[in-house]
């Protein structure tokens, strides 16, 4: 991975593999940014509190958000906070259903697992995108996740899955999520997962509080100089709602601007709540950075 700095001092991060072939789609990630929308099929998730639990309510929910512009949906069925353990058979009737329903809508698949054998059968079920909360945890996710077409997210966290870690701390947040990104990548590798589809996120507010997501986020640039496509998870998530003293359903507007932050650091991924909300902001931000073209022409034409 190289970089460079243009005139008005932005650092603009170049990926060493920009392409990637995700269902179909060519993604150019050295001028492009996909935004992922979150659907959560469990009874407790962090952001809507089971709205998306039913089936039915789940399937709908993503079919909005493509209708709203999301280029990839990610369908979780077990949290990644402290908690028991959901069985495997549950998570995947949970996710697989949503999966099946997708398939066919030319819309990127993924599935938040943790878990191989759920990971499988998504897969096996359609799924594109395989988003490791637990980074490679289990090496086996990397080997099922190889012997398929699909892209694989490594993302840091500390903690085992639904275990708690109280009181994180870190001598340099940056420094130790890369280092740690970078052994996971390896790791992924020695277990048979191809480079190119792989894909790194640094875990905003995963085993982190608030001053280490904000110094992450500042410091992003140290991540997507790596050299993979780096997804980042800020959607109102606490560190949001810490800083502007805004409650969980009050965060859309410190999310924009974080999402916009990180695309000017060179994240190329965005997972989100608010779907036609960072669509806008997305395509803003490609178009002033000149990778989009204005939908229309008319202002001082004539």
């Amino acid at each position: 991975m190289v970089s460079s700095t243009d005139p008005t001092g932005v650092i603009r991060p170049r990926l060493d593999v920009p392409r990637r072939r995700i269902n179909g789609r060519d993604f150019d990630f050295a001028r492009e940014v996909a935004v992922m929308a979150v659907i959560n099929r469990t009874p407790d998730s962090f952001y809507d509190q089971g709205a998306t639990f039913a089936l039915d309510q789940a399937v709908a929910a993503a079919h909005r958000a493509i209708d709203d512009g999301a280029d990839w949906v990610d369908i979780g069925g077990a949290k990644f906070a402290p908690g028991p353990a959901v069985p495997v058979a549950e998570e995947i009737d949970r996710v697989v259903p949503v999966v099946a329903a997708l398939r066919g809508t030319g819309v990127v698949i993924s599935v938040d697992t943790f878990d191989p054998d759920v990971a499988r059968a998504s897969i096996n079920a359609g799924a594109h995108v395989i988003n490791d909360t637990t980074g490679v945890h289990d090496p086996r996710m990397a080997e099922v996740v190889a012997d398929s077409d699909a892209t694989l997210v490594i993302t840091h966290s500390l903690a085992r899955p639904r275990t708690p870690y109280p009181a994180p701390q870190y001598t340099d947040v940056a420094a130790e999520v890369s280092g740690f990104l970078q052994a996971r990548v390896q790791r992924a590798l020695e277990h048979g997962m191809p480079a190119d589809r792989l894909v790194i996120d640094p875990g905003h507010d995963l085993n982190k509080n608030t001053r280490h997501s904000l110094e992450l986020t500042r410091r992003l640039a140290e991540i997507t100089t790596l050299g993979l496509p780096t997804l980042v998870a800020v959607s109102n998530k606490d560190f949001i709602g810490e800083t502007l003293d805004r409650g969980r359903d009050q965060r859309v507007e410190g999310t924009l601007a974080a999402v916009v932050y990180c695309i000017m650091q060179g994240a190329r991924i965005v997972r989100v709540h608010n779907v036609a909300a960072a669509v806008d902001a997305v395509r803003m931000t490609e178009a002033i950075l000149g990778w989009r073209e204005p939908a229309y022409l008319r202002h001082n034409l004539t």
